[in-house]
């Protein structure tokens, strides 16, 4: 492979692995704020241990998601520095205000946090969790308004004399709506990610019969959040598909295989054929569904793939601009799939264990860890899909992906650092694995005392809480 292909796998491998913890940080974030609102309500100490149960595990995610999102930002001057040349002016803006503004916040509310049990006043106190909260929602945010720049270019012109893309409405950046239903659509995965780990780990522990005072309440929270996050997913979900058909039409022909134009067009749940895609042997199609999903009507037009690239050729030049249709195919559907299995878990799960029932089956404390993972699944193929489906396009209809690569990186030089960083997430992945595992097995303390006397007369060290 050259070095372009390195350089794309690279990204590919650590964005993936990065991104498995950005949706828990998020949504289980609101949760143990959620939690410990609840004990300050209530004076209830079930929902103080769940607190600082749930609270260790989001510690452990966040620290992990920290140390891992570091490497995103080097890789842009290391292994595309063209591209970086071409649209740092755009592209740097919001995410240094994410490291200057939103992580800042997340990070020093989230360590008052840490240290201020039994220092800071109890509303004091549960203040800074909801502001570390808050701190993640902003970083989500602008993070995501530099991927929609890259999805749909827009607030910048063209200077040829310096070859570059320059900033001129930061405000049509931040506020366009590929930016908007990217930001809902994720807050809501989020949000059924932290949903389904909650849940998941809260019903293990309730077959288990540990803490079975807070695992009881704490999944039913966890699954109505999952239900309620499943049902937000596919609307947000349904709007982003519409401004994606509006924007990127080769995107979701690509996610249905729809090589011609057609009205009222079915969407395949499954379809066995040729490698390419061009050719279906067997499929099993709802009617009307894919125009629906495009256009918002039974019977819209959806183009198809010959159509489009017939387009792009006379507005962009001679070249193919088609994605690799199945993987564009199939992670669209993983992406479905695994979503609705969480939701279709949770609901049987709130069935299985209404009016106190404590289900007995070995399937159901094996479904329940398994949930963690579906809407992680789900959210990894998302993004497989949204940046393998935009191919060729690095920033679409401005540069193509083979155009952003470093000029000055050889092959070698990719191949090793691609590997070093490989293994280096392996070993993260280990002992994130390892330490998440330990502390769900410990399960919720059995007491905590939190001193309700935080005055200056009464001082006490300063200690790491978890």
């Amino acid at each position: 492979m050259d070095a372009l292909d390195l350089a794309r796998w690279q990204f590919g491998i650590t964005t993936v692995y990065h991104f498995l913890f950005v949706p828990i940080t998020i949504g289980l974030g609101f949760l143990v704020a959620g939690l410990q609102t609840a004990w300050y309500r209530t004076g209830k100490d079930v929902y103080l241990r769940a607190t600082k149960f749930y609270g260790k595990l989001f510690l452990i995610n966040f620290a992990m998601g920290v140390v891992t999102g570091i490497v995103q930002e080097f890789q842009f001057g290391m292994n595309w520095s063209t591209y970086s040349r071409f649209v740092g002016d755009i592209f740097g803006a919001p995410l240094a205000i994410e490291g200057l503004l939103a992580f800042f916040l997340e990070s020093t509310f989230l360590g008052a946090w840490i240290f201020g049990w039994d220092r800071l006043p109890k509303k004091m106190h549960l203040a800074t969790i909801w502001l570390a909260s808050f701190g993640t929602l902003l970083s989500a945010y602008f993070i995501l308004a530099a991927n929609s720049f890259m999805q749909h270019p827009t607030g910048y012109v063209y200077n040829a004399t310096t070859g570059r893309a320059e900033l001129v409405d930061f405000a049509a950046v931040l506020t366009q709506n590929t930016t908007i239903t990217a930001f809902l659509h994720t807050v809501t995965s989020a949000f059924l990610e932290a949903g389904a780990l909650v849940a998941g780990i809260s019903a293990w522990l309730l077959v288990k019969n540990k803490a079975a005072d807070v695992a009881r309440p704490t999944m039913k929270m966890g699954l109505i959040t999952t239900l309620v996050a499943s049902v937000l997913v596919f609307i947000s979900g349904d709007m982003q598909a519409r401004v994606m058909t509006e924007q990127q039409p080769m995107k979701m022909a690509a996610a249905e295989a729809q090589f011609d134009t057609t009205d009222h067009a079915s969407f395949s749940i499954l379809t066995i054929g040729s490698l390419d895609g061009s050719k279906a042997l067997f499929q099993i199609r709802i009617p009307n569904v894919l125009s629906l999903m495009s256009t918002g009507s039974a019977s819209g037009t959806v183009e198809g793939i010959n159509d489009i690239q017939a387009q792009y050729e006379e507005k962009y030049g001679a070249d193919s601009y088609k994605p690799v249709i199945p993987v564009a195919y199939w992670t669209f559907r993983f992406m479905i799939g695994f979503g609705a299995l969480a939701g279709l878990f949770a609901l049987y799960a709130l069935f299985a264990t209404r009016k106190g029932r404590t289900p007995q089956s070995k399937w159901f404390s094996r479904f329940a860890l398994a949930m963690p993972f579906l809407p992680l699944a789900g959210i990894a193929f998302g993004w497989m899909f949204t940046e393998m489906a935009r191919q060729p396009w690095i920033v679409f209809g401005l540069m193509r992906t083979a155009d952003g690569v470093s000029a000055a990186a050889s092959s070698t030089e990719v191949l090793i650092s691609l590997v070093t960083l490989t293994l280096l997430y392996a070993v993260l992945a280990v002992i994130e694995f390892g330490l998440i595992t330990k502390a769900i097995k410990i399960g919720p303390p059995e007491n905590v005392t939190v001193h309700d006397d935080a005055s200056p007369e009464n001082e006490r060290v300063l200690t790491f809480s978890y």
